[in-house]
């Protein structure tokens, strides 16, 4: 016996409606191809419509299409309908004794990432910015490493970050001459150049003049060290670069940084050698934390010069913040002070840096996502201490 079901009343299951596209995450030109095949704006306005659009977004920081008065009612109405400008969710802030500010953003269920605004750095002030949820790296000494990568961060959730600084600042417009934000550090959680794309996006929206404005000799992208996405960066971003190294041969470095593995010391600095505009004026930022007992003798010191000898560079020190569950202590102070005193008579400077907004937990290394623990524990993020020897000589280097 055979049957033949009838299928002729069964209705079919109705699409999901699609998500608003976030204007805030496209570049100029993005925005421009946006406008068009969404239909509602014609081609030929959409380029000086999305230049309106960018400026009321980066510019004056609205959050709403009904704000940006020298666009047409109806064309607002429009854009309302199909695309967004909103912020994500602030679920916590959080300001320090030193003024060090922090915010954990909500972008969506579970993916949750913390900023954080160092007040005194580089020119005025530097934002740390994170790339992705989680990281894959699990550098041995990061608490960070302890979380698995979620996934990356789109343009419009990196470029969020900077907005929400920006919002409690209270930095809008962007070209305001007493500024508190002039630097951007991708040294929050995840691997940069495991997201370039977007990472190269978002630095083309936060330096875009007729938005934030921000220099991209006044953005730097930290890298553990994708040697065959460097030059790409280089040419994509022209972001200042920052390396974190930590060690000086490859069997401490395969421990400490485990993608050393794969792209070992001799790899990384050919590839740093030939990242796309070094020079004096656009030296490379070597980070390096201070490890008791394991990377911080005098010898170190002495294999480090010879490791980064002709390379434009300046060496961030970094004194190491312990978190639970952590096997390293950091080196003694008197132990980094005499191995910046090497470096510096090679001709390096190598600043050392006390971590920022300690009391709110947001120092080196410690950066984990809420959405994975306990909240209120001490088991707290972020890595900041870099930030401020990374910055420390933007007003001799960097431009405007």
């Amino acid at each position: 016996m055979s049957v033949t079901l009838d299928l002729s009343r069964i209705a079919p299951k109705a699409d999901a409606p699609k998500a608003p596209i976030n204007l805030s995450g496209l570049t100029r030109s993005q925005m421009v191809v946006a406008l068009t095949e969404s239909g509602v704006v014609e081609h030929g306005k959409a380029k000086m419509r999305a230049t309106q659009i960018f400026r009321w977004v980066h510019h004056r920081g609205v959050t709403d299409f009904a704000q940006m008065s020298d666009v047409a009612k109806e064309t607002r109405a429009r854009l309302a309908e199909q695309f967004t400008v909103a912020r994500p969710e602030i679920v916590e802030r959080q300001v320090s004794k030193d003024g060090t500010r922090k915010w954990l953003i909500r972008m969506g269920p579970g993916i949750e990432v913390e900023t954080v605004y160092i007040p005194s750095v580089g020119r005025s002030g530097a934002l740390c910015v994170s790339s992705q949820v989680g990281c894959t790296l699990n550098c041995s000494f990061c608490h960070t490493g302890t979380q698995a990568l979620v996934r990356n961060l789109t343009a419009a959730e990196i470029v969020a970050q900077v907005q929400v600084a920006k919002d409690d600042l209270a930095e809008w417009p962007s070209d305001k001459d007493d500024r508190l934000l002039s630097n951007i550090v991708f040294m929050g959680m995840g691997e940069p150049l495991y997201n370039l794309g977007q990472v190269a996006d978002a630095i083309e929206i936060i330096s875009d003049n007729e938005g934030i404005a921000i220099s991209r000799r006044r953005i730097t992208v930290s890298t553990s060290g994708v040697v065959p996405q460097l030059e790409a960066l280089g040419q994509k971003t022209q972001a200042m670069l920052a390396i974190s190294l930590h060690a000086t041969n490859d069997a401490l470095r395969d421990v400490l940084v485990p993608l050393n593995k794969k792209y070992p010391l001799e790899q990384l600095m050919a590839g740093i050698r030939a990242y796309p505009g070094l020079s004096n004026a656009r030296r490379v930022t070597f980070e390096y934390v201070m490890l008791k007992g394991v990377n911080d003798s005098p010898d170190e010191a002495r294999a480090l010069i010879k490791l980064i000898k002709g390379i434009p560079a300046k060496v961030n020190l970094i004194p190491f913040n312990p978190w639970p569950g952590s096997d390293y202590q950091c080196s003694d102070w008197a132990a980094i002070e005499a191995f910046a005193a090497i470096l510096n008579r090679a001709g390096y400077s190598s600043p050392i840096r006390t971590p920022r907004g300690r009391d709110i937990l947001a120092a080196c290394g410690q950066l984990k996502s809420e959405s994975e623990k306990v909240r209120a524990s001490a088991m707290r993020k972020l890595s900041m201490a870099a930030m401020a020897g990374v910055l420390d000589d933007d007003d001799d280097e960097a431009a405007a």
